[in-house]
């Protein structure tokens, strides 16, 4: 493994990362873009089939409104209000308010179920919850005890809360009337609280994913945040001119950057989706110019791509196939303006005409200027399948005690095995047992009351670890993430066990929706493997397969073969590289139940909780790694009302082909 004790520094990109009086906090910010960017459509949300559009300045008025009424219910400085619901320009709004009244916004999960929210509730002594509508004030409700600190229940959706007990529930709309008509007697206690908060003050806490236990609380301030929106949006030149699509998890560290810090600092427009149902239409009307999602949702765009081509005619198939093939060879080059021959040129310009057009403005990225995955490693062969259209998508690395940012991939230095250099401001180096360590002014203020975590993450020295194993490349320069540095091991023969990049590779094929790899201590690698449900749900149709279930689809031998034959791809691949090699997969079974985040399996952020999979279905673990054909198993399943069922089913383990193993000098350094 290539280690280096140097820190890698980039903050020289960025000679001067101290703010001006009016840039200290988000509401500094947004006063400022009032005044600069008055008339300029902040948001968007699309209600109805019709989309609604509001500058700065009315922003700047609906925060002000929201924040004397705030205070006029009793909000005192210091108090948490939980924030709950789907994307919308008034929770979005809600962040800012309670941040300008002296409050800490702590975002909740809107598909969270009532344990989770419980959890968060206590652990934060919630005393205010703004809600998005009837489901999420239902949730909260069912969890409410004698122990709770909530005080009060703001919703914005009334659909559905006539009969609710008026207590301690108030309309959002309530609430702002409240604070316009409370503004004179009101407004010296708002400005008297805006002038207290600073960029130490705490600016909003995030809940971790929790993938190896209960999440923590990550308490981020204002500078935190600020600082760290600033230097990227320097990095890739945005500017009030970028349109973004917000429609990932509110309580995500990802979306608050994107559509609060980014956005407040440069000033561009946040658009909302109607639904999550409708926000692919969504991403096409809008044509984004700035883009983010998380490995899962390319995946999830390039499944939809290959049903299209499947249903297509022989000559649209054969046309796909051909230009998808020249654009493999030569797309990027032509993206990062390499020399390409002039007749490769014009028959990528054909295949720009024929396909590639008409397939970004299909996937709604037609106007994308700058796009980013992160989250979780993203398959290469994904990655180059987008940049190969020629989408300038690129990978950054980072966590949500990072603000983000940790590296970032500059223009033409993009590549689908490295996630790029430190961001600007930000140090990286590779402790001696191969763990990423970073140092920046976006790195957090604590865990929120739990000291001990603190101390264990984030060093007296302000170096914090990611808990990350990699190594920066020799010939670019470039960090390299290998796994979870918890996750990273060897097999019994000593070959190394990676297992996320193994099952990245496999997630390329649209029949595999989440691969679980074993491996390590052990004497060869297995697979637990989750079929997605639309792409071979499809390939059954086509073919006259009929089926009942997705357990019954998942243990059709036709699907099982398919699945064998990525496989044994993969396996031929893992082969030919002298450093996994030895991760190649022997033996497999499909699932008979999609990995379900109410269910424990996945976070909210869809990562694989990898040890609560490996516990939960231990017996086919062990089935896995014995001379079984089959096993039985009996699984608890969350129905989506919250009930809890069984489901049994009698899963057959498959046999796959491996080959020798290359060797070489990778081998040695890994």
């Amino acid at each position: 493994m290539v280690r280096t004790d140097k820190p890698i520094d980039s903050a020289s990109s960025v000679p001067d990362l101290q703010l001006e009086a009016d840039e200290q906090t988000i509401p500094h910010l947004l006063a400022r873009n009032a005044r600069i960017h008055s008339e300029r459509i902040a948001y968007r949300e699309k209600e109805f089939g019709i989309w609604q559009s509001w500058s700065w300045n009315d922003v700047a008025e609906e925060v002000e409104a929201l924040a004397l009424g705030l205070i006029n219910l009793g909000l005192e400085e210091g108090d948490h209000v939980a924030i709950a619901g789907r994307n919308r320009p008034h929770l979005y709004w809600a962040f800012v308010a309670v941040q300008s009244a002296g409050g800490i916004p702590v975002p909740i999960y809107q598909d969270a179920v009532g344990d989770e929210i419980a959890y968060v509730l206590r652990h934060c002594e919630a005393s205010y919850l703004i809600a998005g509508d009837q489901e999420q004030v239902d949730k909260v409700l069912e969890q409410l005890g004698d122990r709770s600190t909530l005080k009060q229940l703001i919703y914005l959706d009334p659909r559905g809360m006539r009969r609710y007990d008026p207590g301690r529930l108030h309309a959002f709309k309530d609430i702002q009337e409240a604070g316009r008509e409370g503004r004179h007697q009101l407004a010296g206690e708002l400005a008297k609280r805006r002038g207290k908060v600073n960029g130490n003050t705490a600016c909003v806490m995030l809940y971790t994913s929790g993938t190896t236990g209960f999440p923590k609380g990550v308490v981020l301030t204002h500078h935190n945040i600020i600082t760290a929106s600033r230097a990227s949006c320097e990095f890739d030149s945005l500017t009030h001119r970028e349109s973004v699509l917000a429609y990932l998890p509110m309580a995500w560290v990802g979306d608050f950057i994107f559509s609060i810090g980014q956005g407040y600092w440069a000033g561009f427009c946040v658009n909302c989706p109607e639904s999550a149902e409708t926000m692919m239409t969504d991403l096409r009307e809008i044509g984004p110019t700035y883009f983010f999602a998380p490995p899962r949702i390319f995946e999830a765009m390039l499944t939809s791509v290959m049903i299209r081509m499947e249903d297509a005619g022989r000559f649209k198939r054969r046309m796909f196939d051909y230009f998808m093939d020249h654009a493999r060879k030569f797309g990027v080059a032509l993206l990062t303006r390499h020399q390409v021959t002039i007749w490769n040129r014009l028959k990528y310009m054909v295949g720009e005409f024929l396909v590639y057009g008409p397939l970004r403005n299909i996937l709604g990225l037609s106007r994308i200027r700058v796009g980013y995955t992160a989250g979780e490693a993203i398959g290469p062969d994904i990655f180059d399948f987008y940049r190969s259209l020629g989408i300038n998508l690129k990978q950054l690395y980072g966590q949500t005690e990072a603000s983000v940012f940790i590296t970032q991939q500059p223009d033409g230095q993009v590549d689908a095995e490295t996630v790029g250099v430190p961001s600007p401001g930000v140090e990286v180096r590779i402790d001696d047992s191969g763990e990423v360590l970073y140092r920046s002014e976006g790195a957090f203020l604590e865990y929120y009351r739990n000291p001990d975590a603190t101390s264990s993450t984030k060093g007296a020295d302000g170096w914090v670890s990611t808990g990350d194993a990699g190594y920066f490349d020799e010939r670019t320069g470039h960090l390299k993430i290998i796994d979870r540095a918890k996750d990273v091991g060897k097999t019994a023969s000593g070959a190394l066990f990676a297992p996320k990049y193994v099952e990245n590779k496999l997630k390329f094929h649209a029949d595999i929706l989440e691969v679980v790899l074993f491996g390590n201590k052990r004497e060869y690698c297995t697979a637990i493997v989750n079929i997605d449900l639309e792409a071979v749900s499809n390939w059954a149709e086509r073919n006259g397969i009929t089926y009942g279930s997705y357990q019954e689809l998942a243990g059709h031998p036709g699907v099982c073969t398919r699945i064998r034959g990525f496989i044994e791809k993969t396996n031929a691949e893992l082969a030919s590289d002298p450093a996994l090699g030895g991760c190649q997969i022997r033996k497999f079974l499909v699932l008979h139940k999609e990995l379900d985040a109410d269910d424990g399996e996945l976070t909210r952020t869809r990562k694989v909780r990898r040890r609560i999979v490996e516990d939960k279905y231990h017996d086919l673990v062990s089935a896995l790694y014995a001379s079984h054909e089959s096993i039985t198993t009996t699984t608890e399943v969350t129905y989506e009302d919250g009930r809890k069922g069984s489901i049994s089913a009698t899963i057959p383990i498959h046999d796959v082909k491996i080959l020798p193993a290359t060797q070489g000098a990778g081998a040695k350094a890994a």
